[in-house]
């Protein structure tokens, strides 16, 4: 199968750390939610002729982790869940994207803390254009949800409210940004 995105162009595509996020929620105490970020390291598209053959990889720094509060982001570098210092970087490998009643999936395997699961990222394309510097840009984003304890991230505590601290689901979400490598 084949799709046309107007605008698209085959090549080599790299992000733009600058006009690019990760950024995540989680549920806390059970009533509401927790917002964060991660600074991306790096992230490389290979595009051939059909958008659906493309390969995506990229590479997100976890000890950039901000969600506003140091504490908590320290606790989180931490071994009770990221475990920065063995495992600084969480990595994405595409395997295949899919159009499915007219949305586009790209599916690959997300690892985390070592640990290397499947994941579906629906995405939704913003487009292309040339910035002022000569530059073709693309935009998109892109959404998955996870259970984060699927990759050890499993700490969590008891209230005495019932329930825990942590919620399970983990959803993550990107906007990102790329240029085509200039010939």
């Amino acid at each position: 199968m084949t799709i046309d995105i107007p605008g698209y162009r085959p090549g080599t595509w790299t992000l733009d750390p600058a006009h690019s996020e990760v950024t995540f929620s989680v549920r806390h105490m059970m009533i509401s939610k927790v917002r964060g970020s991660f600074g991306v390291k790096s992230a490389t598209i290979v595009a051939p002729e059909n958008p659906l053959d493309a390969k995506v990889e990229a590479s997100v720094d976890v000890t950039s982790i901000d969600t506003n509060d140091e504490g908590r982001d320290t606790h989180l570098r931490s071994a009770d869940f990221f475990d920065v210092e063995n495992h600084p970087t969480m990595e994405f490998r595409s395997r295949s994207a899919r159009v499915e009643d007219g949305d586009l999936f790209v599916d690959g395997d997300l690892t985390i803390r070592g640990v290397t699961r499947p994941v579906s990222f629906a995405l939704d394309f913003g487009g292309f254009g040339t910035d002022p510097w000569g530059n073709y840009k693309a935009g998109a984003s892109a959404t998955a949800t996870i259970d984060r304890e699927d990759f050890g991230l499993t700490w969590n505590a008891a209230l005495e409210t019932g329930g825990v601290l942590v919620g399970k689901d983990v959803t993550i979400n990107l906007d990102l940004q790329g240029s085509l490598a200039q010939d």
